[in-house]
């Protein structure tokens, strides 16, 4: 048995610039617009556009791992699970896509086997089968290529030294008996394990494929588009992919005939285009509308279009504890006393948009607790107590630091927020602005990070804040690259209560556990939780089938009312 190690991972919170998404959480509630979403029912056929202000991170789902590339995934990348589609009854549930079922479990937990469906294919006709799905999952563990989604590397028993098929060869803790079947063998039980198999680098490869930066700029494609042609930075055109049996999927219903993505367009200029909704914006989707658009979309016939979902990720500063003065708890107390949060959720859009945040955990998932240890009056925050702390630190007279943020105005406007309320108390905070296609790769990279960072946080899928808090806080998993413990925590008394909870069979006992450590883990201050983010979404007229959300917008669903028109 190789040496335990807890869950972790990295999913940043898009906003104005990408759909909001990243994995689910506990809730299944709908938005405003109920069970049918926008414009009911869709037709079969047309192009349905997606205006973006930012590239996808990786076309390689091995790779990338961030809010907005998850869902694309989803049209072009097929695994053995999948979450449910964003209509179902429960949008959060695993549901099988590959596999004919959900994993046959063994009795000491430690083996999971599933059996591959028949007539699955890649976009170039070959078959898929077990040994291809092996492949591709084996990818995950490859140093230059798999610095995606960590769970198969956190929960697959595979050898210490193994790093990938192209350097290691055959992971041996995959088996293959036969063309159909797959067999996983685990470090330790995990009841969560088809929860694992629906992150996007589960999914399979022709072997030998995707070395290096082959899949940079091109893909092989499993699920019911494939690319049609990509100008980095500029526009994607996905196709059907002909050998994609919609017999053999019940969750991707694939209205359009085509996917155009167009990438690189100022935000301000996406509002703009999505109210005005002439030619084939009327047949768009975008991300989340900014802030200083809201008030322009009051108008009857905007109101009808709006979307509104709600919060199910925690945008915070996480704080690196390795290098000082974040080395000192009363430092970082003294920041988050003095945070004015009121003027945070104004900086992310006013009370449509964000509300303050004290937890990690957001309320909508189940282990929430409702506490606040920086209480003050209206929000605003407590700057003497931030003085006291301090002066007790021995940093008086303040001190400088380098704040890591994306290249977007959502994200800028809260770090001049924190810049604003941290300047009486002579903190010199400094911004370090990175490209949105770069800016995860970068701050999960430790040796790149700097004294602080903004990002976000939602959950991977509907288990309560089991992968909230472990991959966010447990010392045990903090990686060279595609690290998501930005603050880099590494508490002895936190790792053992993470394991603890992590074996725990009763849910609700685990589930209030979950709320009770983050209580535990904000005394010690490691980030500074900001906002929950909400999200209000304006599709075109003559877009159907669209449930936008911040946890999980389901492309595979979304087509047109009327496909000449698109």
């Amino acid at each position: 048995m190789t040496t335990k190690k807890r869950l972790a991972g990295f999913i940043a919170a898009a906003t104005a610039s990408v759909l909001l998404i990243a994995g689910c959480s506990a809730s299944g509630e709908e938005t405003d617009k109920g069970s049918q979403g926008a414009g009911g029912t869709p037709e079969k056929g047309g192009t349905v556009h997606m205006l973006q202000n930012a590239d996808f991170s990786y076309l390689d789902p091995s790779r990338g791992f961030d809010g907005g590339v998850n869902a694309f995934y989803r049209l072009i990348y097929r695994g053995l699970t999948m979450q449910a589609a964003g209509d179902a009854e429960d949008p959060n549930a695993i549901v099988p896509d590959l596999a004919e079922s959900l994993g046959e479990v063994s009795e000491d937990g430690l083996t999971w086997t599933y059996t591959l469906k028949d007539d699955i294919f890649f976009d170039d006709g070959s078959p898929i089968t077990s040994a291809e799905m092996k492949f591709g999952i084996s990818r995950a563990w490859d140093p230059q290529v798999g610095i995606g989604s960590p769970y198969l590397r956190q929960v697959i028993d595979a050898p210490d030294d193994y790093q990938g098929p192209y350097v290691s060869g055959d992971m041996p803790t995959i088996e293959t008996p036969d063309d159909k079947t797959i067999v996983f063998h685990l470090k330790e039980p995990f009841p969560e394990f088809d929860n694992v198999l629906a992150q996007p680098n589960a999914v399979p490869f022709p072997e030998g494929s995707g070395a290096g930066d082959e899949f940079i700029k091109d893909i092989i494609a499993s699920g019911p588009y494939t690319l049609a042609e990509y100008t980095p930075g500029s526009s994607i055109l996905l196709e059907r992919n002909e050998y994609w049996d919609e017999s053999t999927d019940d969750v991707r219903k694939a209205y359009p005939d085509e996917w155009q993505f167009d990438i690189g367009i100022d935000a301000a200029t996406i509002d703009e285009r999505m109210i005005a909704g002439q030619g084939d914006d009327k047949s768009a989707i975008s991300g989340t509308i900014s802030a200083s658009t809201l008030p322009r979309i009051q108008t009857p016939q905007l109101q009808e279009r709006a979307i509104t979902a709600d919060a199910f990720c925690t945008t915070y500063m996480s704080m690196n504890m390795t290098k000082a003065p974040f080395d000192d708890v009363n430092v970082r107390n003294a920041i988050n006393w003095a945070i004015d949060r009121s003027s945070l959720v104004n900086a992310s859009g006013g009370t449509q948009l964000a509300d303050p945040a004290f937890t990690i955990i957001p309320p909508v998932v189940s282990s929430h607790k409702d506490f606040n240890l920086w209480e003050s009056e209206g929000d605003k925050g407590d700057p003497e107590k931030a003085k006291e702390l301090l002066a007790e630190a021995g940093l008086a007279d303040g001190f400088e630091f380098t704040l890591d943020i994306r290249s977007q105005p959502l994200m800028q406007g809260q770090a001049e927020a924190i810049q604003q309320a941290l300047e009486p108390l002579g903190i010199t905070v400094n911004l370090n602005v990175i490209d949105t296609s770069i800016y995860y790769e970068t701050i999960g990279t430790p040796a790149q990070q700097n004294d602080a960072a903004i990002t976000g946080w939602c959950p991977d899928w509907a288990s309560s804040a089991s992968t909230i808090i472990p991959p966010l806080f447990d010392g045990q998993n903090i990686f060279e690259k595609g690290n998501s413990n930005l603050a880099q925590i590494n508490d002895p008394a936190i790792n053992d209560r993470i394991d603890e909870i992590g074996a725990m069979t009763d849910t609700d006992e685990a589930s209030a556990a979950w709320g009770d450590l983050d209580e535990q883990i904000m005394e010690l201050s490691p980030i500074a939780p900001l906002v929950f983010s909400k999200a209000i979404f304006l599709p075109g007229e003559n877009i159907a089938g669209y449930h936008p959300s911040t946890s999980l917008t389901d492309l595979t669903i979304v087509g047109l009312k009327d496909p000449s028109e698109g």
